[in-house]
């Protein structure tokens, strides 16, 4: 299975080539295009209760597409926000990702939920997080850019929970306060992921909570009758 990221880094376009007979799994809603030899087959990923968890708890599409080619063709995708999109290679492996993160996959992938952790009550992830393992390509998108950041065995970043997309297994995750009571209500920073190497992580340029924010006081007001 071929792939091309087009239009990097603000509003990438995933370009899959198939050859007849291969088939690649994608979020409900992420085509944009595709050849007339593939077809879609809609289906619940991992039965009801499967596809319940990641609907509920990991905040995906409740349904799961798989493109299969009958002949030789393509398939696009695009991310619902303006930003990237990377693919990562897994061989036996797992990543963890925040909710949304998820675009496609070649069909040796499961994407299941994973329970966060109690301090992640306060991050944007939630409760849960998006498990991606086996072997093949997880496609993920962000909101902005995406930077990849490798730590050294022992070595400690800290990301806002904001700019988080994913991390691979090997990396320890917890949320924290940026500083004190005082810096956390009233720097802008609130919270924040601290993550211990050795390990990968992607983070986002852009923040969708911090866009909100600065959107949602622009809006036009209902006016009183």
């Amino acid at each position: 299975m071929k792939h091309q990221i087009l239009y990097q880094p603000s509003y990438a376009l995933l370009q899959i080539g198939l050859a007849a007979g291969e088939a690649i799994t994608a979020e409900s809603g992420a085509m944009v295009s595709m050849s007339g030899g593939v077809r879609v087959d809609t289906h619940m990923k991992g039965g009801l209760f499967g596809a319940l968890k990641r609907k509920v708890m990991g905040g995906e599409s409740f349904f799961i597409n798989t493109f299969s080619a009958d002949e030789p063709g393509e398939v696009t995708f695009a991310p619902s926000l303006p930003g990237d999109i990377c693919a990562y290679e897994l061989a036996g492996q797992t990543i963890f990702g925040q909710s949304g993160c998820y675009i496609a996959s070649s069909p040796g992938i499961d994407v299941d939920t994973k329970w966060g952790g109690a301090t992640t009550f306060f991050s944007k992830e939630g409760f849960f997080l998006l498990k991606m393992s086996g072997t093949g390509t997880v496609f993920l998108s962000s909101y902005g850019a995406i930077h990849q950041v490798t730590l050294a065995p022992g070595e400690k970043y800290i990301v806002d929970t904001g700019h988080m997309i994913a991390f691979d297994e090997n990396v320890t995750y917890s949320v924290k306060r940026v500083g004190g009571l005082r810096s956390t209500l009233f720097s802008g920073e609130g919270l924040v992921c601290e993550l211990t190497g050795p390990g990968t992580i992607m983070i986002q340029t852009r923040s969708e909570d911090s866009f909100l924010s600065w959107l949602i006081p622009q809006l036009p007001q209902k006016k009183d009758s």
